[in-house]
């Protein structure tokens, strides 16, 4: 697989771990997703319908704010999109990356992290953020996983 490269969003470094493994077993390059206000860790309180992650899973319409628009899509075939499963998808600043750049032709495999949950559906709930691109839910990657397993992962695809 040529021109690859690793996106990932991460609230508490878990799927930082795993993206930097990834990118590193397929030659990747890598870029961090990041929202222009970090969540603390009062954000990502599940518990708490009142948390930022909860108000914004609630409303699918929600877009948080990027920290910056300089990822270079344009320069890749395929993108390695990952990030951690909220409430059974993806959170909601991976629709507002998916809308932010063109991915017009580009093929999109997602990888998560999870506490429980699979991916379920997050490859159709994230297709209307990103029109013209091939999106399919690749797999969760949680624990530890050889750079071998990753790169035999990497080149099922």
């Amino acid at each position: 697989m040529r021109n690859v490269l690793v996106a990932y969003f991460s609230a508490s470094g878990t799927t930082a771990r795993m993206a930097r493994s990834l990118a590193r077993a397929a030659g990747a390059d890598l870029y961090e997703i990041r929202p222009a206000v970090p969540y603390t860790s009062a954000d990502l309180d599940w518990n708490d319908k009142q948390s930022r992650s909860s108000v914004e899973m609630n409303d699918k319409s929600f877009r948080p704010a990027l920290a910056d628009h300089d990822a270079p899509i344009d320069r890749y075939d395929t993108i390695l999109l990952g990030f951690p499963i909220w409430w059974y998808t993806a959170p909601t600043i991976i629709n507002t990356f998916l809308e932010a750049y063109d991915f017009t032709g580009k093929d999109i495999v997602l990888f998560a992290t999870s506490g429980g949950s699979g991916l379920g559906h997050t490859a159709a709930d994230l297709t209307v953020s990103c029109p013209g691109a091939h999106i399919v839910n690749g797999r969760l990657l949680n624990g530890t996983l050889s750079r071998e397993a990753l790169r035999q992962w990497v080149e099922s695809l």
